[in-house]
């Protein structure tokens, strides 16, 4: 076996072990910054070849070990200079991200898909071409922040924040891969703008839905019924009979998004008329109240019937619970403290946007008034 010469230099070396079977393995000893670790290679050689032709086949062998050496001491090199090694400077950075999210079990994997389709459309859009490498060199400070303008220009509400924030964990990943050498978006940041960008429908607009036909009559019942309760279409796909209380008319349930974070993840919400009307008739216990289909298929449903009701609004899912606050607050004048709570919220930072969107349609109702012409 190939002993180590004494030294503090970092360095890889080949070494050998006998195995029972005759044959040996080999695998690399390497020593950086006064640590040892080993790298198991799955190769053999014949201890004692008996021929030309075993003796060429070890030869190979040796060579193939020898070309994985040099290319970890590159990468030990590299890594002490603070130079990111010659063959992880030319992987494709958007190959990169998607093995990344093809391994990722997290349950914000949506928000990381849509980052990097939004990263793609926003490369499209500066000439990039997608068929070609896109190196992470490429990642300067000055791409990173127009992507951020990017995504604020082209989305609204909370998602260019979460989207951003989503690209920066991939960049930190490829730091921690040594795939960049610094992570250029570590000090930047994309902020949540505080105005409620999301449109709102009004109760008549409301009623406008109820009388249209939608393609889905399921989509049509849960989402009327979260337009009447505040849920998220996560919570509402799940909700089951079990979650009713039909004697007092009062629903229960814990919301998915805070259930592990925050001790107001229980929401107990009094039904109103039309609410208990959409639930209907009490079934088993278990049993989902709303049959809905993905989120991408009731999306398109509503988008359907919103147009078909005459309304001309950007409407997701997520503007009827937003809707549910901006309603309560504006037209019923309800404290914001009930708000919060019917909204399963904390505390009143969060609930606080939805007063200030109360104060934006009254400034452009007020600003909306035909201008007089004022005699002398």
């Amino acid at each position: 076996m190939k002993k180590r010469k004494g030294t503090k230099k970092d360095n890889v070396i080949i070494r050998e072990k006998k195995l029972s079977n005759g044959n040996i393995s080999l695998y690399l000893d390497i020593y950086r910054s006064g640590k040892r670790t080993y790298e198991f290679l799955k190769l053999y050689i014949k201890d004692k070849p008996l021929n030309h032709l075993e003796r060429e086949e070890n030869k190979e062998t040796y060579q193939l070990a020898e070309s994985i050496r040099t290319k970890r001491e590159s990468e030990l090199n590299h890594s002490e200079f603070g130079f990111i090694a010659p063959h992880r400077q030319n992987i494709d950075f958007i190959t990169f991200y998607q093995e990344y999210l093809d391994n990722y079990t997290k349950k914000d994997i949506r928000m990381l898909k849509g980052s990097l389709e939004y990263f793609k459309k926003f490369l499209d859009s500066k000439g990039y071409s997608l068929t070609q490498k896109f190196l992470p060199r490429q990642l300067t400070k000055e791409l990173i922040i127009s992507y951020k303008e990017y995504l604020e220009k082209t989305l609204k509400g909370e998602t260019p924040a979460s989207y951003f924030k989503r690209f920066k964990k991939v960049l930190k990943y490829a730091e921690e891969k040594e795939i960049i050498q610094k992570n250029p978006a570590r000090d930047i940041y994309s902020t949540i703008n505080e105005g409620l960008k999301k449109d709102i429908l009004t109760f008549s607009e409301i009623q406008l839905l109820a009388d249209a036909k939608c393609g889905n009559s399921e989509v049509k019942r849960a989402f009327l019924f979260c337009l009447n309760t505040g849920l998220r279409f996560v919570d509402v796909k799940e909700l089951r009979y079990k979650n009713i209380d039909f004697g007092n008319h009062r629903l229960k349930f814990i919301q998915e998004k805070t259930k592990n974070s925050s001790k107001n993840s229980t929401v107990i919400i009094d039904l109103n008329t039309t609410a208990q009307k959409l639930i209907g008739e009490i079934k088993g216990a278990d049993e989902k109240i709303f049959s809905l289909p993905t989120h991408a298929g009731c999306v398109k449903s509503l988008q359907n019937w919103v147009t078909s009701a005459g309304i001309n609004k950007h409407i997701t899912w997520h503007c009827a619970r937003h809707s549910f606050a901006v309603n309560l607050l504006g037209e019923v004048k309800t404290d914001i403290k009930t708000v919060a709570s019917l909204l399963g919220h904390s505390g009143l930072k969060h609930t606080e946007k939805y007063t200030r969107a109360v104060d934006e349609l009254k400034n452009k109702a007020v600003n909306g008034m035909p201008e007089i012409m004022l005699g002398k």
